[in-house]
């Protein structure tokens, strides 16, 4: 197993595949090996960095919140730390947010940007399920044993005991309001928005922060020359939702779609 002591956590990581570098951020409540189903395809094309983010799979939790902009310094530093020049990053629902403030924060160490079913803003999510969020505590372990990710926790992190711990910290987070549409409106890096058609927020969504990136505001033309200018690019995945996109064959083709373009 290997670690990198980066940003005062012992992210753990795993390499796969060769070609250019790939770091994929893994959704809130899981791991990297949640990626199972499509590693090989993204393999076969990058040198794919997978990553367990802070709590998360085999990286132990710190004395910090949950917060995607600090989750996305320790990306920026594991960069760093293993030498990597500008590797794109993908990232999906939680991860996805640390890929958007990866690209924001530290513009200078990303080449591309991926961020799958990662809403910019609280409000963006239907309320029903802003509710179910609410009741996401320590309380609720009980309840989630006989969950995937209650088993997975247990047979991969560190510290098995602090799946409560867990709840707690992902319910404070997701009971903050947030609104990154500024920041997303001045991103620099070239950025693939991904969601699904029946996502925890509605497609009308994820075309807005298409819009924030000059997309969606004309007509492409016949050369290309009305898309947006960041080489920014949209894509609404069809018969899929916010819990099996990471899954879906039509995600990783649509990632390297973007990621290898004019490469």
């Amino acid at each position: 197993m290997t670690y990198a002591d980066v940003n005062g956590i012992s992210l753990y990581y795993e390499t796969h595949g060769t070609g250019r570098p790939l770091i994929l951020l893994h959704g809130g409540l899981g791991s990297g090996e949640m990626f199972a189903p499509i590693l090989p395809t993204l393999a076969d094309h990058h040198q794919v960095i997978l990553v367990d983010v802070q709590g998360h799979g085999r990286t132990a939790d710190i004395d910090r919140p949950l917060d995607v902009r600090l989750m996305a310094d320790d990306i920026a530093a594991l960069i760093d730390h293993l030498g990597l020049d500008r590797p794109d990053v993908v990232g999906y629902s939680l991860g996805g947010g640390i890929a958007f403030n990866v690209a924001i924060r530290h513009p200078e160490k990303v080449g591309r940007l991926v961020a799958a079913s990662a809403n910019i803003r609280r409000s963006a999510i239907y309320p029903d399920m802003l509710a179910q969020q609410g009741q996401v505590s320590a309380a609720a372990a009980e309840f989630m044993k006989e969950t995937p990710m209650y088993e997975a926790y247990q047979r991969l992190a560190p510290r098995p005991e602090d799946f409560p711990r867990l709840l707690d910290k992902i319910g404070q987070a997701m009971a903050k309001d947030f609104d990154f549409t500024e920041e997303v409106r001045g991103l620099q890096v070239p950025t693939l928005v991904v969601a699904a058609d029946a996502d925890m927020a509605p497609p009308s969504h994820f075309v807005e922060v298409f819009g924030l990136l000059d997309g969606g505001l004309r007509d492409g033309g016949w050369g290309g020359e009305g898309r947006p200018k960041g080489n920014h690019a949209l894509a609404i995945l069809p018969g899929l939702t916010h819990y099996d996109l990471f899954l879906s064959p039509l995600f990783a083709t649509a990632a390297l779609a973007f990621l290898d373009k004019d490469r």
